[in-house]
Order: C-alpha cells, then structure tokens, then sequence
C-alpha cells in the first residue's frame, strides 16, 4: 500500500492507525465470554490438521450454530430467545475475532441511539451514510494493514450487520409511513417488513448479534427474524398453530451436508487447482499469470481457470449453506403458512441457487441466484429508493464490497455484458420456441457462453489487485471484452429484431 499512496499521506494514515490502536487495552477486557483454556486445543487442532487457527475458529464458529440453534427451539418465546441469540452471537465474535468484536458493538449501539432520538425520515438516511462510512472506513483499513491478504478479521461480520440495520432504516420509515396511511410505491412494496416501532433494546441487539447469521450471513429483514423468536411465525394470538408445523430436520441436515461436501471441494480443489500462490497469496505472483504457467497453451490456462474459480466460488457456497441450515434449525429460516394453513418453504434462510448460478443461461439469471439476501437488500432499499437509479445500486454494491481494482474491473464489465444480452433477448432468443427449457440446445449454448464470459470477467475478483488483474485479462488476450464488443457492434449494424406475428 505504501507505494501506492504518497509518503506523507501513507505516514499520516499510518500515525493515524496507531493511535486507534493505543485504545486496544480498553477494549481487550471487554472479551470475557471465551475461556481461555480453549485456546490451547484450538491451537493444537490447528498444527495437527494445517489449518491456520483463524480459519479453524472461524470454521468451528460455524458449525457450533448448529447445537446452539437446536437450544434455541428450548428457549421460551419471547425476550428470553433475544437476550440468546445476542449471548451467543457476541460469544461466536469474541471466539472468532477476538476484541475486534468492538466493532459490531459500536456501531449497532451508535444506530440505536439514533433510532430512539432522529425521525424515522430521518434516520432512513443518516443511518445508511454512517453505516457506509463506517464500512468504508473499514475496507481502507484492512486495505492499509494487509493489502491484498486475506487474514481474518472482522469486514465480512461488519458487511453483514451494514445490510441488516441500513434495511431496518428503511423498515421503521416504511411503518411510519404506512401507519399513517401516506402514499408511498416504495414502502407498500416492502409492506411486509415493515417495522411499526422501535424494537426494545435486547430486541435489537438478539436481531444485531444474531447467533446464526452474524458469521457470514445471509442478513435477513427484521420482521422474519423477530417472528421466529416471539413465536407468531408458527402461532397465532391464541397460541394455536396456523397450520401443521412442518419438521426441520431435513431442512437443517440437508444443508449441513452441502456444506461439509462444499468444505472438501474447497480444501481439495483449491490445492490440486490454486488460483493463488499456496505458500503467499498475499506476495508471490499467482499462479495463473506465473511465467511457467503461461508457457502452456491458451485453451489449457482458460480451462485451468475456469476450474480453479469453482473451489473459490466453493468457500462462498460452504458459508452460505452453512448458514442456511443452522438458520433453519430453530425455525428462523421458514417461510410460514399461507392464508389455507399449509406450509410455504423455507427461502428464508436460502442466499444462494449453487444450480442455478452455475447453470445461468445470462447474468441476469446468474447474478439473481447469488448472494440472493444481499441483492434483496439492493433491490428493496437502494434501487427502488432513488428511482430505479442503476448508477447508485451498483455503486453502493461496489463500495460495500471494498475499493480493490480487481471488485470494480469486474462491476465495469458486467454493463457490456448486459447490454449484448439485451440484444440476444431482442434479435435472436425470438427465434427459437423453446429458447427457455432448460436442456434445449439452444439454453445450453447460452448457459456454456455465459459461463466463458462470466469467468474471464470475475477472475479479477480473487486476484484484487489491478496489476494481477490486468495481466491475468492480458494472457487471456482480453477475449472476454474484444468479442462482447465486437459482437455489440456486428447486432446494433447488422441484425433486426424479427417482426411480431400479428394475431
């Protein structure tokens, strides 16, 4: 970072760092819910099996939702199931972040206190400006610190509790609004999570903490999370069930298994296929743009890439199914019943389509079956509230996701290849009937040629910096820009849309 960044400003970053890191001996006695003799196992299990202690305290964090959402179901409704999940998520924090716990602390109480003082018109927008500060803050200073490493820290806890009280912003205005009877497109659209009044503090905090979701997500509207723990998800005002409550066994064990398998496939892929150098990601050139490795020819280093990006994609799909099933376990994760008492599901819990994503036929498709919670969060409270802008839904994205070169080579991309699609859709999708079944040859095609571009596109995305992402794109000959726009230019000249048959 310091031969980015003049010297007196790198200087004046870095005095400015260290004095936040004097206040550290205050905050250090704040983690008190982690015995220190756990230590010790936890470090011996880190050299027996190499995982470094981080990541092991971070995978076993995971996992230990599981017995603590089963303990969950044995809580009584109410304040006593918040004042747990609160507990339990600050627990899983000081275990895997150790003071830096502080963080997520400070935040949801400074939100708070702006909730209980500001208008709720108010708050809908100050709170979101200081929660992206806040964030931004936060990717600077991991960016300083430990530029393009990926220790762990506590950015993704604080990425998710950004979407979880910016959305709450907006659901105390959208009450407001409604409980006054104002017109309002948006807030009628998001009706149903709409929050009428403040939550009371161990409210907030068991939604804030919450012991299931505060790792890696996914961030769910308040309204589902406070259901769940009051008991009106599966009860009505009389205590009787709105219809037969379906068992969660399945819906908990099955993602469980995906994310064992996921782990491995992570594990084992990313050692037979590295993307990144194994021994110093962080330092040494990665693998595909290494010397030896560009000897080989083209098709060999684009198939090796296009593996090698499936086990990164598969640390994602672990947390996230992860997540899923441990949402599940104490019933956050269902959906309720419908208006004849019958179960509707459990998307709740759900972030991600592995399926769907990886067989996308377009980006639209691709792009609406991943991280699904975070793109409700920008649909509901960043696209609909400034107009349908594009420009602040996708900056906004880019911001939350940090300033590496690589997260915006990838945003900048995506736009030319929305537009070619919008061409395909109008030119040449009319012509073929049975252009959306899914195993038609037609479907297929365009699933195999969103995969190539997608691919070339997001390899910038684990290599971060714009150096490496640039010479990466480079041995690729830029194929992946050259034909989208070569092929823009040949419909917008060349091809008509076909006319409508007339009825």
């Amino acid at each position: 970072m310091d031969a980015i960044l003049p010297a007196p400003v790198h200087a004046a970053i870095g005095e400015g760092i260290e004095f936040i890191y004097t206040l550290e001996k205050y905050v250090t006695p704040t983690v008190v819910l982690v015995p220190s003799v756990i230590e010790g196992p936890v470090q011996d299990l880190s050299e027996a099996i190499g995982f470094d202690v981080d990541t092991l305290k971070y995978t076993l964090a995971m996992f230990l939702c599981y017995p603590l959402g089963l303990l969950m179901n044995l809580v009584p409704y109410g304040k006593a199931k918040h004042a747990f999940s609160f507990f339990f998520g600050v627990f899983l924090l000081q275990f895997t972040v150790g003071s830096q716990w502080i963080h997520q602390f400070i935040t949801s109480m400074f939100c708070y206190v702006m909730f209980m003082i500001l208008p709720a018109k108010t708050c809908k927008t100050i709170v979101p400006v200081f929660l992206m500060l806040y964030m931004t803050a936060t990717h600077l200073h991991r960016q300083f610190i430990n530029y393009l490493g990926w220790d762990m820290d506590y950015t993704s806890m604080q990425m998710v509790i950004t979407i979880k009280l910016y959305s709450l912003a907006y659901n105390l205005y959208d009450g407001e609004l409604i409980a006054a009877g104002k017109e309002d497109r948006a807030a009628k659209k998001c009706a149903k999570f709409a929050v009428t009044k403040l939550p009371s503090l161990i409210e907030y905090l068991g939604f804030t903490f919450c012991f299931s979701n505060i790792l890696c997500g996914p961030a769910v509207e308040y309204s589902i999370y406070a259901a769940a723990c009051d008991g009106s998800l599966l009860y009505d005002k009389d205590g009787k069930p709105k219809g037969k409550i379906p068992s969660n066994i399945i819906p908990t064990l099955w993602p469980l298994f995906k994310s064992l398998l996921l782990l491995g496939i992570f594990v084992v892929g990313s050692g037979y296929f590295p993307l990144l150098d194994p021994v110093d990601p962080q330092n040494n050139t990665p693998v595909v743009i290494t010397e030896e490795f560009l000897k080989n020819p083209w098709w060999y280093r684009y198939m090796y890439m296009w593996i090698s990006l499936f086990p990164f994609r598969s640390k994602y799909y672990f947390g996230w199914a992860n997540a899923e099933g441990a949402i599940n376990s104490w019933y956050a994760g269902f959906e309720g019943f419908d208006e004849e008492g019958k179960a509707k599901g459990w998307s709740n819990s759900i972030n991600v389509n592995i399926i769907g994503f990886e067989t996308a036929p377009d980006v639209r498709t691709l792009s609406s079956e991943w991280n699904m919670k975070t793109q409700n969060w920008l649909a509901r409270y960043v696209y609909m509230r400034t107009g349908g802008s594009l420009v602040a839904t996708y900056g906004l994205s880019a911001f939350w996701h940090g300033f590496y070169p690589g997260y915006y080579m990838f945003f900048f991309t995506i736009p030319l290849y929305t537009t070619c699609e919008r061409e395909i859709r109008k030119k040449i999708s009319p012509h073929f009937a049975n252009h959306t079944s899914r195993f038609s040859p037609y479907y297929i095609l365009c699933t195999l040629v969103t995969s190539f571009f997608i691919m070339y596109a997001v390899v910038t995305f684990p290599l971060l910096a714009l150096e490496w992402s640039w010479a990466c794109w480079k041995s690729n000959y830029f194929v992946g820009h050259i034909l989208a726009i070569a092929f823009l230019i040949f419909m917008k000249n060349f091809v008509k849309a076909p006319k409508k048959k007339e009825v």
